[in-house]
């Protein structure tokens, strides 16, 4: 190595160290994770004292030579406890015990396997769960879990504070025990994390229990409002039941498993309702009436679908064969009730509008009807002075003829 890339060596080293020292924060180069930028004020730029510039009292040159690189050899400061995982102070995780390296961090869509403990703001214990087990990314639990637990080496046991929004939200909890708006306290130790099965290999009851289970887990968004992260897990239920199998499957367990997927389908097209996605609500009725075409809750959603799309005529066919199937269902009677309303509203006010667009019909043909019957009244009259003159005009002809016959006689 040349001595001039000694010295760069040399210099970029000591800036490293030096900015090290001023900022008392690890480099985001080494550490991997994003910490915040000091400020300008932030950084100590004021010279040294008086006495300490030049070597100071009481220090020799040997001496302010063998602190100096004492000091430059000191390893960076410490980095922060805390991590700010979204950079909103409202969801935070601080290492409680370190993990085996970042290359051990689990990845989205394997299986994980943590102990959890759960408190509240005020150190309430809520519950304590061993082994717990969920698919990273999937929303198989409070999203404080799903985007924590990325970020986790294995082995690793963090302290994580989240706010409502990131785990039971507005409206709380019942099972566990959480009040509305409440946040948490999570101690998280990450145990192991395993790739998903695949799914062709997997026999078709695990597959149709891992379809059920993703279901009712949208169930839950779905009642607590949460219609996006409900669509996200009716989505990946669909997948599991559509996935091919290359193990044998018997009719039985593939009506099973249809029967899931026509669930799953109405429940989507609910959640798609929520959030006015009725293209995707629609499309997600047709599916599921492909499937069973006599399923009154895909006819009912359907016929809700057009309805909000201003297809009257269409959705009251689509109400009309769903009431038919079952014809003491309230709902649809109510329903259909209301459209029929809107439709005859509809085609009133259309009506309205074309009699204003193109003027009173009813007015003009009155009028011209009249005009009609004058005119036919007059043709008539005049017809009957015309034969009356052509009968007088016969007449004297025939009395002239007569005479002119008696006189050669």
């Amino acid at each position: 190595m040349t001595e001039i890339e000694e010295n760069m060596d040399s210099s970029d080293s000591h800036d490293s160290v030096t900015s090290g020292k001023k900022s008392g924060r690890t480099s985001l180069l080494d550490s991997g994770e994003d910490f915040e930028v000091l400020n300008e004020e932030d950084i100590d730029d004021e010279p040294p004292p008086l006495e300490d510039a030049g070597g100071g009292k009481g220090k020799n040159t040997d001496e302010s030579e063998r602190t100096n690189a004492d000091t430059d050899s000191d390893p960076p400061g410490p980095v922060e406890e805390w991590l700010d995982v979204l950079g909103n102070d409202q969801l935070k995780k601080k290492v409680l015990e370190e993990g085996k390296g970042r290359d051990s961090r689990p990845q989205k869509g394997q299986n994980v396997k943590i102990n959890l403990k759960t408190c509240l703001s005020d150190g309430t214990l809520v519950e304590k769960q061993s082994d717990l087990s969920f698919t990273l990314g999937d929303g198989d639990v409070i999203q404080a879990l799903d985007l924590t637990v990325m970020l986790m080496e294995m082995g690793e046991k963090a302290l994580v504070q989240a706010n409502a929004k990131y785990a039971y939200g507005e409206r709380g909890s019942l099972e566990p025990e959480v009040p509305a708006n409440e946040e948490l306290s999570l101690e998280v130790e990450l145990l192991e994390a395993s790739d998903a099965p695949d799914l062709e290999l997997l026999p078709p009851a695990e597959k149709t229990a891992l379809a059920i289970h993703k279901r009712e887990r949208g169930n839950v968004h779905y009642q607590r409002g949460d219609y996006a992260f409900a669509v996200n897990s009716y989505s990946i239920a669909l997948t599991i039941t559509e996935s091919s199998s290359k193990v044998d499957i018997t009719p039985e367990e593939e009506s099973e498993l249809m029967d899931v997927r026509v669930k799953c389908l109405n429940n989507m097209a609910a959640s798609q309702l929520k959030l006015d996605h009725y293209d995707a609500a629609l499309k997600s009725c047709v599916s599921a009436l492909e499937h069973q075409p006599d399923n009154i809750k895909a006819l009912f959603r359907m016929g809700k679908v057009l309805a909000l799309q201003g297809e009257y005529a269409e959705a009251i066919q689509t109400l009309r064969k769903a009431l038919k199937l079952e014809p003491s269902n309230k709902t649809i009677h109510a329903e259909l009730s209301k459209l029929v309303k809107k439709n005859s509203e509809q085609r009133g006010a259309e009506q309205a509008l074309y009699k204003k667009m193109l003027g009173n019909p009813a007015s003009s043909s009155s009028s011209s009807s009249s005009s009609s019957q004058k005119h036919r009244a007059k043709s008539s009259w005049g017809l009957s002075w015309k034969w009356l003159f052509g009968a007088t005009a016969v007449a004297l002809g025939g009395v002239a003829l007569s005479v002119v016959i008696a006189a050669r006689n």
